[in-house]
């Protein structure tokens, strides 16, 4: 059975399954359904939760860049782990991936703990993120949406950088190995800063791996942090 949220959010998000909550998050220009290779494997153990960004999928889109300000995402994301009834397995994708450390880094939630997939931590160097931020508005139509949609994809601080010592939830990363290697280093990166975190290198894996030869490895991060 899938469960809608209220119709009252400004996202759209469905549930499917039962047992402990698996919070998932996409990435830019991608939807909720990047997970169904995912959910199929973990329906009948967990509910898997997932979501459409603003200006994705069946989620509402809006002219203002400021309704795509990352703390207003987050927010988005808050709605979503009010509702549950136990602390969640976070599991994000890409900029799914940096939302989701973003949340750990600024939220004192009680969570499970997380599985990150394909990302980086941004950065610390303000000339880099400024390049980061034209590179990404610059990709709107590569990305599939609104240039003002990119403005979840920018950075204006290096909050995760600087949190990642402090980040004491269990972390399961992977990534695949055909990745792109600034993403493969990113993720390298998180290993060595978070205080309890292993990473998977899936073989053969692209940016997309969880929706295919890595689902069944997705999946059992999941176990793992759950100890199912």
């Amino acid at each position: 059975m899938v469960d809608a949220y209220p119709a009252t959010m400004r996202v759209h998000v469905e549930s499917i399954g039962s047992g402990p909550p698996v919070v998932c998050t996409h990435g830019i220009g991608a939807s909720r359904q990047t997970f169904d290779a995912l959910t199929n494997e973990l329906k009948d153990q967990f509910t898997v939760i997932t979501w459409d960004l603003p200006g994705h999928g069946q989620s509402q889109s809006f002219d203002d860049a400021a309704a795509y300000d990352r703390d207003r995402v987050l927010e988005d994301l808050d709605g979503i782990v009010a509702d549950l009834d136990q602390p969640p397995i976070m599991v994000g994708h890409s900029l799914g991936g940096y939302l989701t450390l973003a949340w750990a880094a600024t939220r004192s939630a009680s969570v499970a703990g997380y599985v990150i997939l394909a990302t980086g931590p941004g950065f610390r160097n303000a000339e880099k993120r400024d390049g980061w931020n034209a590179m990404s508005r610059r990709n709107a139509h590569r990305f599939g949406v609104a240039t003002q949609v990119t403005e979840m994809n920018l950075q204006h601080d290096s909050i995760v950088m600087e949190r990642l010592p402090k980040m004491s939830s269990r972390f399961e990363l992977l990534v695949g190995d055909e990745d792109n290697p600034q993403l493969q280093g990113g993720m390298s990166y998180l290993a060595t800063k978070l205080p309890d975190a292993d990473l998977t290198v899936v073989p053969k894996g692209d940016h997309l791996m969880h929706e295919a030869i890595g689902a069944v490895a997705t999946a059992n991060a999941v176990r793992r942090i759950s100890d199912l």
